[in-house]
Formats: structure tokens, sequence, C-alpha cells
């Protein structure tokens, strides 16, 4: 009984003093759950997004840090316009909403990826350490609203931080200049 005590806390021990989760998948790209609704209408750039039961990440969070539109649709689309651009990720359905095009300073692989949360308010939380190329930033503010696993610093691309100085918003993708394919 005391030689399995002493497992027990040999392994609490190890597992108190390993880092958090391994950051394996972090900046693949993903494509949030929102864009598998036809009505969806995109993102906005003010918004951040984290999305933490994605099956498209290793890591199960894909973040959308101040995006427009939708990853599945550059170019965007007005509901009435002929020959639809935008449908829904990997099928033919077409989207009934209107879409506003990417921003050529904020495109789908410096915005929307797989990452982690590095830190935040709980310090008994497990936090993952950003591989190479990543760093740790403040993505997602406490209100204090009682949601704690969302709130705190998650793994950024480095040089994809958002800077709202940089960002052009009348610089869009457009498809007569096919700017973003």
């Amino acid at each position: 009984m005391r030689s399995k005590l002493l497992v027990v806390l040999g392994a609490l021990g190890f597992l108190a003093f390993t880092p958090g989760c391994p950051a394996e998948g972090i900046g693949d790209p993903c494509v949030p759950e929102d864009e598998y609704s036809s009505t969806f209408s995109g993102f906005a750039l003010t918004e951040v997004s984290t999305e933490s039961r994605s099956f498209s990440c290793q890591s199960r969070l894909c973040l959308v840090n101040h995006f427009q539109g939708r990853v599945s649709c550059p170019y965007g689309q007005e509901p009435d316009s002929t020959g639809a651009r935008c449908t829904l990720p990997g099928s033919d359905a077409p989207i009934g909403a209107s879409v506003p095009p990417q921003l050529l300073d904020r495109r789908a692989e410096d915005a929307v990826y797989c990452s982690c949360r590095c830190d935040g308010p709980d310090p008994k939380a497990r936090y993952c350490e950003c591989p190479n190329g990543f760093r740790c930033a403040a993505v997602v503010p406490d209100f204090a609203l009682g949601r704690a696993q969302l709130p705190g610093s998650y793994c950024l691309r480095e040089g994809s931080e958002y800077d709202e100085s940089r960002v052009r918003e009348n610089a869009a993708c457009t498809l007569d200049a096919a700017n973003c394919d």
C-alpha cells in the first residue's frame, strides 16, 4: 500500500513541475465552425473569437484574431449578386448572407489559425508553451463573467499581432484584381 502511495505522489509531483500541454499544431490553418452555417455573414475586424472545441486543430482551439469575413470566402459576396462566390466549406451549398471581403492586411493565414492559451488569470490552470515563431500575447480580456477558461494570452504568430494603425480597412480582396488567390 505504501509503495502505491509513493508512486501516486511521485506522479503528481512530476505533473506539478512539467510545463503545460505541448503546443502541437500551433499555426495550422483552421476553419471556424461558424462557417458551416449558410447564414453566417463572417467575422468583424473588431472581434476576437476562440473556438475551444475545434475539430480542425490538434490543440482543439481555433483563434480568430481581428479578422474580417470568412476564411472560406476571401472575396466576400452580396446576396443578390449573380454567380455567388461563397459556399459552405467542403461543399457547393451557397451562402445566403452578405459576406464582407477579407482585408489585405489581415488575411486568414495571419489572423485565423490553431493556437493555445499560454497564460491567464487562473494560477492553477495548465497553459501551453508557444513554439518557435510564436509569442504569448494577451488577446482575450477578463471581463469577470465567470468564463475563466477563455480570458488570457494565446500563442500568436510573430508579426501577426493586431495593430489598428497598420490595417487599411479600404484595402480588401477584390475578384477583379484577383489579389487573394
